[in-house]
């Protein structure tokens, strides 16, 4: 019995822990015994609070009240180490931090604590979050379960990596340029960036931000969106917070597909893909016809989007790390350094610049979505690479000019404030996981993960599971 507990669904597992049919304490037993055998291997779980939860394990067999208003009592959780987790250490993957212990949560953490979960331990990430390889000078690298030689992606690389090898139901992560789905789609799990505000962030320094969101992640659809349900849902002090309850999620995710008009484009007319991945991804087209979609090959018109990403997420670098970088330059990787440079030389005419031009793309995308229910686009434009390749520096032969430009499909995305789900769509010819990218209008975060939950049923990629 608790072997199979690995990979049962989180959704199961939390009904079952209701009716009292599994214990708490049991759940917990064989996770953290999940963890110890496949951790070693692949080093996603980087801060372990193996003792404390069992002591919340048995505290909360022992609370005899009802459970409904908790829909994730007793389920393990793993929280990013970029997120505040009071009394847990938190390093964001940096150095400077290795040793600091918040004395706040993040308000995410807040709700999923109320909610029943224990969180089991920190998920690792990139210093800083920054670049879509998982690794770090306080932890190391995180692998890939599907090939140990090869990398998880980023930044939530140690959050899908959990999922993958069932060390976890559920883990949450954030998304910049992709970080919710590009290592969603390297390690075959499910990662979700909703609409900015959908899931309020709390403290942040730029309240009004829109290309930093917090997200779910989780190995199907139905689970995701029981983690989305609780994370969800406005907050007084972010003022871009949408008033929609995330009890909006607990709905059911069946719908009917006939006549929706679907676009597929390969590359977003602008970026560099291998062609196994697009060869692969045209090969599920069919899928989405056999639902009722009509599909055609199109995009959005995305002039400007990589200046408008490049010019924002420098800004953004430079507030949030500008200090760090003061204090401690030895003690920050090259990447990171570069784009907090990057971000200081900025005058107010490029931030302006980029902000008009980002007004316009959104305008160009909502007429777009006048003509089509969904866009659908690789989620990577490349197959895991080796772990120790920092960042991919050339496809199809052309040369990537900084460490950003290999992520364009995702972070064009990001510069819309589409809603966009990454979904298992296969493996390459060697075995690697590949992701398809489902984006929706704005706001219109159910109706996509109606349309992943309907692909998901009518592929069950998901259902392969690694080979540790």
């Amino acid at each position: 019995m608790i072997e199979s507990l690995h990979y049962q669904s989180a959704t199961e597992l939390a009904a079952s822990i209701r009716r009292r049919d599994l214990g708490v304490v049991e759940v917990v037993e064989a996770f953290l015994g999940r963890i110890a055998e496949v951790n070693p291997s692949v080093n996603a779980i980087v801060t372990l609070r193996a003792d404390e939860a069992r002591e919340t394990a048995k505290r909360l067999d022992e609370h005899c009240n009802d459970r409904s208003d908790k829909p994730l009592y007793g389920l393990p959780i793993g929280i990013k180490d970029l997120v505040l987790t009071k009394g847990v250490r938190t390093t964001f993957g940096s150095p400077i931090y290795q040793n600091f212990v918040p004395d706040t949560d993040e308000l995410l953490v807040e709700r999923v604590k109320q909610a029943g979960a224990i969180v089991i331990g920190k998920t690792n990430t990139p210093e800083f979050g920054a670049g879509s390889n998982t690794f770090n000078a306080v932890f190391g690298e995180t692998r890939n379960p599907y090939d140990l030689t090869k990398t998880c992606g980023g930044s939530s690389g140690g959050a899908a990596v959990a999922l993958a090898c069932g060390m976890l139901p559920l883990a949450d992560g954030n998304d910049l340029g992709g970080s919710l789905r590009n290592p969603a789609a390297f390690c075959n799990v499910v990662g979700f960036r909703p609409t900015p505000g959908r899931v309020p962030i709390w403290p942040k320094q730029l309240s009004s931000d829109q290309l930093g969101v917090a997200g779910p992640m989780a190995r199907t659809v139905e689970d995701l969106r029981l983690l989305l349900s609780v994370i969800a849902g406005p907050d007084p002090r972010v003022p871009i917070s949408i008033p929609d309850p995330g009890s909006i999620f607990a709905r059911p995710l069946a719908a009917d597909f006939d006549e929706i008009r679907l676009a597929w484009s390969p590359d977003l007319g602008r970026y560099d893909v291998e062609s196994e991945i697009i060869t692969l991804l045209e090969t599920q087209l069919p899928i989405f016809e056999s639902l009722g979609c009509k599909v055609d090959r199109s995009g959005p018109d995305l002039a400007d989007v990589d200046e408008v990403f490049q010019t924002l997420r420098a800004w953004m670098f430079a507030t949030k790390f500008g200090d760090d970088y003061r204090r401690h330059p030895e003690l920050i990787k090259d990447t990171v350094i570069w784009n907090i440079e990057r971000g200081l030389e900025l005058t107010i005419d490029d931030i302006t610049a980029a902000e008009i031009k980002r007004t316009a793309l959104i305008g160009r995308i909502s007429s777009f979505f006048e003509r089509y229910d969904y866009l659908i686009c690789p989620t990577t434009q490349v197959l895991p690479f080796p772990v120790e390749q920092e960042w991919v520096d050339t496809i199809n032969g052309k040369k990537m000019h900084t460490y950003l430009d290999w992520m364009g499909v995702c972070y064009a995305i990001t510069v819309t404030g589409c809603p966009a789900i990454s979904m298992p769509a296969g493996f390459s010819a060697t075995g690697l996981p590949v992701g398809i990218q489902i984006v929706g209008p704005r706001w219109k975060d159910f109706e996509v993960l109606q349309l992943a939950h309907a692909f998901e049923t009518a592929t069950a990629f998901w259902r392969r599971r690694p080979g540790l």
